[in-house]
């Protein structure tokens, strides 16, 4: 069975996220549990925590279809040691916030090398390799520490793949797994797939075929075990743009068929699937759209 949802928004506070999911006809969402481009936040109340457990309990959908994203400005492979450490403190706050809101997954993007290249080092393979690897070992014992640090906790790291925008890493399958092979308590990880990221990267999803070679390349290198959840978005970029552009559902170069092959996928059952498209009046639409498409060949 698939969960649907979308990025819905916590103003006021977090205990009216699932009321925004309601509203929406939504089985899943993701928020923010706190400004995501503010370093600090004052800690969630009892009265906040409490609130948000019984809407959601009213809006019936299960924590395990929640998808909490931590803040944008978190660099858990930044280069220089304060803001490393700063990063590293704030995903920590981030983890402890889920664990305290009964939540199961925290979404992050892995982090940035912030290295800037010249045109002859980008076109050397192994030069890049080697920046690479070093900001994703960075990322990998950040996130060995903050797992250290919430041992008795259940909530999953989610490590979102990019689009490759910049600097940023894990816009290759090859960038997750260099993580996961690195993470010592393996249970504690898990890969949120971005439709457009995973296109723009490179990986095609147009057709029937293109899909399923692109998904067989996920099991081979990353493995569908750790697939933990979607954000399911068309694409303003062409195949390859490494340029993060979200579109409408059919409105971008992705078009419909992608979409038709994750709702009829039973890989992607049973895990939050998550709008990020661009324009949140139609979302009820979309939602309905995807289900539609249940059962369609």
């Amino acid at each position: 069975m698939k969960f649907v949802g979308a990025h819905v928004s916590a103003g006021g506070g977090v205990q009216n996220a699932p009321l925004n999911a309601m509203a929406i006809g939504a089985k899943a969402f993701a928020l923010f549990t706190k400004n995501q481009r503010q370093w600090n936040a004052k800690p969630l109340s009892m009265l906040e925590i409490d609130e948000f457990k019984i809407n959601l309990a009213t809006s019936q959908i299960s924590p395990k279809h929640v998808l909490p994203h931590d803040s944008y400005l978190i660099n858990l492979g930044h280069p220089e040691a304060d803001k490393l450490k700063k990063s590293q403190e704030a995903f920590l706050d981030e983890l402890q916030r889920c664990e305290q809101l009964g939540l199961e997954k925290l979404n992050f993007h892995p982090g940035s090398h912030l290295v800037k290249l010249s045109s002859k080092e980008k076109e050397d393979a192994a030069y890049l390799a080697s920046v690479e690897n070093r900001c994703l070992e960075v990322i990998a014992t950040s996130m060995n520490e903050a797992i250290e640090k919430t041992k008795d906790s259940k909530v999953k790291l989610v490590i979102e793949n990019t689009a490759g925008q910049g600097s940023n890493l894990g816009y290759r399958f090859e960038h997750l797994a260099y993580i996961i092979e690195r993470i010592e308590d393996k249970s504690r990880v898990g890969v949120c797939l971005d439709t457009c990221h995973t296109f723009t990267a490179g990986y095609d999803l147009r057709t029937k075929e293109a899909y399923e070679k692109t998904m067989q390349a996920f099991e081979d290198i990353v493995g569908f075990k750790y697939l933990s959840a979607m954000h399911i978005n068309d694409s303003k970029p062409p195949l390859g743009a490494r340029v993060d552009r979200h579109h409408s559902l059919g409105r971008g170069e992705l078009g419909w068929e992608p979409f038709r092959l994750i709702m009829n996928d039973p890989r992607m059952d049973d895990m939050p699937l998550i709008l990020e498209t661009i324009d949140e009046t139609i979302w009820r639409k979309e939602i309905k759209d995807l289900y539609s498409l249940v059962g369609t060949k």
